[in-house]
């Protein structure tokens, strides 16, 4: 029994929006071929029956995400989730999809809520702080996301909100919690965003360590106000931080600072072992010729995994490192040195967290 996650790109890298930060863009950008195609249900129905395999009793997590997953349409959808059901014996599967909200319509809406299927809404604020996410004719896209909100709510799917940081969201950080406060939007992830690889570009879509520290800060303590008052506000890395100071089990990918075992499965089948690195270089094979449990065992897939233990002297000697973990995610490490941030957060939030201590 082996609990497995995979993610799925069903559409590769197309996406009907232009947003200025889009990571997937870059790394599909630096590959051979930008887009794999849509996917087929023959490579589909691969990926699913190599998961269940490899779960062998235990769980499969699949999640999918894009460019926009949804440009798949809803027929790829409606085979995936009716072949997994047949197939999955004792296996429990839990579906999860990340989504910029614009072609979400009342079918979808009923799709998903009758698979169990855990949305993940892109929206970065109000409409002016939603500046960054706009269409592929560079219109904006708020009304369209704010429109899927309320039919995912109407519908009663589950789903969390996902946010990108900017330098400019974090100035703004008050404003946009506030905004999600008034929507009741209570499921939260904030996402640093990420420098393309090898870029050490200064703009406003990137925070400075100044700039993260604050935002961190600030968020922490509405965070706890709001615990505090029992109305309680998920916020993912907040969670993970808390269940690690508990000494419980984390859940987010990354926030141990290390890799887990994950695979991504792109539009005509190859497989790689992390999102933000869905490179040439890093190519497993293709779920059509090799299953998940034998693509585990090859030596690039331990290689991928053993390369994120490495760990500073540093960040081993840090008071703060059974939670900061040297700043976490392996690719969030790579794209900017985030330590003198984390420091001045820990050091001055540190004492909040025995709020949660019971």
């Amino acid at each position: 029994m082996a609990d497995i996650s995979v993610m799925l790109k069903p559409a590769s890298s197309a996406c009907n929006m232009r947003c200025k930060y889009c990571f997937y863009h870059d790394v599909a950008d630096m590959r051979e071929q930008f887009t794999q195609g849509q996917m087929s249900e023959k490579t589909a129905r691969a990926a699913i029956d190599s998961a269940i395999k490899t779960a062998d009793g235990g769980s499969v997590y699949f999640s999918f995400q894009g460019g926009e997953p949804l440009l798949a349409g809803k027929d790829f959808f409606r085979s995936f989730f009716s072949y997994a059901k047949k197939q999955k014996g004792n296996v429990k599967i839990y579906y999860a999809v990340q989504t910029n909200g614009t072609l979400i319509d009342k079918e979808w809406a009923d799709m998903f809520a009758e698979n169990g299927v855990l949305a993940g809404l892109s929206l970065d604020g109000n409409a002016e702080d939603n500046f960054y996410r706009m269409r592929a004719d560079f219109s904006p896209a708020y009304n369209d996301i704010m429109r899927a909100a309320g039919i995912l709510k109407e519908h009663g799917v589950q789903f969390n909100i996902l946010t990108v940081v900017t330098g400019r969201l974090a100035d703004n950080i008050e404003r946009v919690y506030k905004f999600f406060a008034q929507n009741n939007f209570k499921y939260l992830q904030f996402i640093p965003c990420l420098r393309p690889f090898g870029s050490s570009e200064e703009s406003p879509l990137y925070m400075t360590n100044e700039q993260y520290a604050r935002f961190l800060i600030v968020l922490f303590n509405l965070y706890v106000k709001d615990y505090m008052r029992g109305n309680y506000v998920s916020i993912r890395r907040f969670d993970n931080w808390v269940r690690l100071y508990r000494k419980e089990k984390f859940e987010e990918c990354g926030v141990g600072g290390f890799c887990g075992r994950q695979f991504v499965v792109e539009g005509g089948g190859n497989v790689y072992p992390c999102d933000f690195y869905c490179l040439d270089e890093w190519l497993l094979g293709n779920i059509n010729e090799r299953g998940f449990d034998e693509l585990a065992k090859t030596e690039l897939s331990e290689n991928f995994i053993k390369q994120s233990l490495a760990m500073p002297q540093r960040c081993r000697e840090c008071p703060y490192f059974f939670l900061c973990r040297g700043g976490g995610c392996k690719r969030a490490r790579t794209s900017y040195d985030y330590c003198k941030a984390y420091k001045a957060f820990f050091s001055a939030c540190l004492p909040l967290f025995r709020v949660f201590a019971k």
